[in-house]
């Protein structure tokens, strides 16, 4: 069965096509990545697939009952709040349950046994439903997406309007995870969202029976996902079989084939127009003029489609000293402490990645070690002959109402136009696009232009907040190999998973409260990490995951649950850390409970039986006896919403027990 069909799509901007020809179908259980370079039309081909663009020529059919899901950007203009504005994606189901609780009451004074059995025989089917879609657990539901796209508990009654754009955008993919169509469209699902949240985005696509078309730059996160890999490029489409590696592997296959063949034609051409030539006149003229007539009728095979990026390259010109940069004991408040007792040292050649939820520091850390905010405690020292070189994610260092190959003059030098343009150019920016307004260029290339005004400073430490933020897949492993090769320094702030593991050496994770040094790139972070859940701990003091309790069961978290209920991380020692905390052995600041002091394990263990009964009081609701008998499914339908709420309070208390108890 196709899910979809998209048949030769054309889509014109001006006189050439975006689209020429695209066509690609989509079957249940589809994963689908569509990749190409920025500007292929990749957006562009979602949004007439959604019905939020017209198209020009081709056909898009979808199949008739197919529930679909498209990403919005922004939320309508409301007063409800975050959590209110989450529940809409729910109506259908509240509306399932209200009819369910309806159809119990009818039922519990209907007298006519006739009647009373059409209404028990809707009431099974609702009921059949209402546990198909888990109805029954909808404010779980919710906190359960909501927590797993970052936001905090504190967090739910916020009115949507008072939310940042990042936070609006989490919401509305949170809205569309929550609503469970058959088919998802997903354009940059993890923009806006930090490594946790992108984490379990992707826990929850790979579960999920939903067919899903994304566009997304993030191989890590394509890899995890997809099992289809999407070209799209030069207006047409090319499908392969599985993942985003899979794709380039074979992509390199078709193009060696691709490039075989089309050299063997230009070279049985190259032999016929010799042939030709040379005996245009003469006995064989007759032979020549076959040769001629069948030239023209060949049919030419185009040269192999190859999709390249420019080489990024950036050069220290002076070499630093062996310590490059040094903090000690750097502490940083505003509300809250966001981080202290923090120390580490970069040494020459070193490249290190700093990591860490949306919020916890990052770019203030960053702003710290470079002078541009003070730190409340503390000190950074900056080594003999380091030069910085900061890229901001705004790209703010190119001026927007400049030229593009004025804006990159470099601050230390004169450097010609002729020199200017060249530098351009390793960065992709060639022709008359030099000459444009920094304002009118595409978000990958004002990013390319900024990066060349980055390589025009020829410094040795690079400073890099979020450098991959606007470059495709292509441009981001340009950036790669050339941070590889850097010969000077680098410090950079990343959510992009593979380009931590192709870049880095060093690791500062930044955590509430605290900074650890991790040697090593992502991939050693997660070892760590999961070499210390095996433990029965988790680093960072965290336990298992209140999702976890709700999605499989407390069978499952018993065990681990009951081995991390300390919560002190003791298990983390081994590891290099600069610990942000107090000293070990003081007092930890008090935290208001909600609930009385209670054990993990305890709570764990009320969870699992009134679970158990939850579970049992659903099974009776599809009992025919209990469903002859109105009032017992009333009495039925109360005890599951008592036990809901005693479930959902249980949850909190075991979350504040987790994180308080020691």
């Amino acid at each position: 069965m196709n899910l979809l069909s998209v048949n030769a799509v054309r889509k014109y901007y001006g006189p050439d096509p975006v689209l020429d020809g695209a066509g690609f179908e989509i079957h249940p259980g589809d994963k689908i990545g569509l990749v190409g370079p920025n500007g292929a039309g990749k957006s562009t081909l979602m949004k007439i697939i959604a019905g939020r663009e017209e198209l020009d020529a081709g056909t898009v059919e979808f199949h008739p009952s197919i529930r679909v899901g498209y990403l919005e950007q922004r939320p309508e203009p409301s007063e409800r709040t975050l959590w209110e504005e989450a529940h809409l994606a729910l109506a259908d189901l509240v509306t399932l349950q209200k009819e369910a609780l309806a159809v119990a009451e009818q039922m519990a004074e209907e007298k006519d046994p006739a009647q009373h059995e059409k209404l028990a025989a809707r009431y099974d089917y609702l009921q059949q439903e209402l546990l198909r879609t888990d109805a029954f657990n909808l404010d779980y539901k919710v906190e359960r997406v909501l927590q797993g796209l970052g936001f905090l508990e504190k967090q739910h009654q916020t009115p949507v309007s008072s939310l940042s754009g990042g936070e609006q955008n989490r919401l509305m993919l949170a809205k569309l995870l929550l609503a469970e169509p058959e088919l998802m469209f997903l354009d940059e699902p993890s923009n806006h969202l930090d490594l946790d949240a992108t984490e379990w985005l992707e826990e929850f696509l790979i579960e999920s029976n939903a067919a899903v078309l994304v566009i997304s730059h993030d191989r890590f996160f394509l890899d995890r996902v997809t099992n289809r890999t999407l070209e799209l490029f030069a207006g047409t489409i090319d499908s392969y079989a599985g993942n985003f590696t899979a794709y380039l592997r074979q992509k390199e296959e078709r193009l060696l084939v691709q490039k075989r063949t089309y050299e063997k034609q230009q070279e049985e051409i190259a032999k016929a127009e010799e042939f030709i030539r040379r005996n245009h006149y003469g006995m064989k003229a007759g032979q020549a003029e076959d040769r001629r007539k069948k030239l023209e009728r060949i049919e030419r095979i185009d040269p192999p489609r190859e999709i390249t990026a420019p080489p990024m390259g950036m050069k220290a010109k002076d070499r630093s000293g062996d310590i490059v940069l040094r903090a000690k004991d750097l502490k940083k408040e505003f509300d809250r402490v966001l981080f202290e007792k923090v120390n580490f040292q970069i040494e020459r050649g070193q490249r290190w990645g700093l990591i860490g939820p949306n919020g916890c520091g990052k770019t203030t850390m960053l702003r710290c070690l470079q002078g541009i905010m003070e730190p409340d405690q503390g000190s950074v020292q900056i080594g003999t002959g380091v030069k910085i070189g900061y890229f901001d994610q705004q790209l703010q260092s190119v001026e927007g109402t400049s030229m593009v190959v004025d804006s990159i003059r470099p601050s230390h030098k004169e450097m010609d136009e002729p020199a200017r343009r060249s530098l351009l150019a390793r960065f992709g920016i060639t022709g008359d696009q030099v000459f444009q307004k920094v304002d009118s260029l595409s978000g990958g290339e004002r990013c390319r232009a900024a990066m060349a005004r980055l390589a025009s400073e020829e410094a040795n430490f690079l400073i890099l907040d979020e450098p991959t933020n606007h470059l495709d897949l292509w441009a981001r492993e340009a950036l790669e190999k050339n941070m590889a090769d850097f010969e000077g320094t680098v410090l950079f702030v990343s959510h992009d998973r593979y380009f931590i593991n192709q870049v880095a050496t060093h690791l500062l994770v930044v955590e509430p409260g605290r900074v650890r040094v991790v040697p090593g790139n992502y991939e050693v972070w997660q070892r760590m990490q999961k070499d210390a859940e095996k433990q029965g701990m988790q680093i960072g003091g965290k336990n298992a995951r209140k999702d976890d309790l709700w999605k499989h069961g407390l069978q499952k978290q018993k065990k681990a649950g009951t081995q991390t209920s300390s919560g002190d991380g003791k298990g983390a020692k081994k590891e290099k850390e600069t610990t942000a905390a107090k000293p070990q052995n003081a007092p930890k600041p008090a935290k208001k409970r909600k609930y009385p002091y209670r054990k993990v394990v305890d709570i764990e263990d009320e969870i699992f039986i009134r679970e158990t009964r939850l579970e049992e009081l659903q099974k009776d609701l599809m009992d025919p006896k209990v469903l002859r008998d109105g009032e017992r499914v009333k009495a039925t339908q109360k005890e599951i919403e008592e036990e809901q709420e005693a479930l959902k309070k249980l949850y909190e208390h075991w979350e504040e027990a987790s994180e308080l108890n020691w």
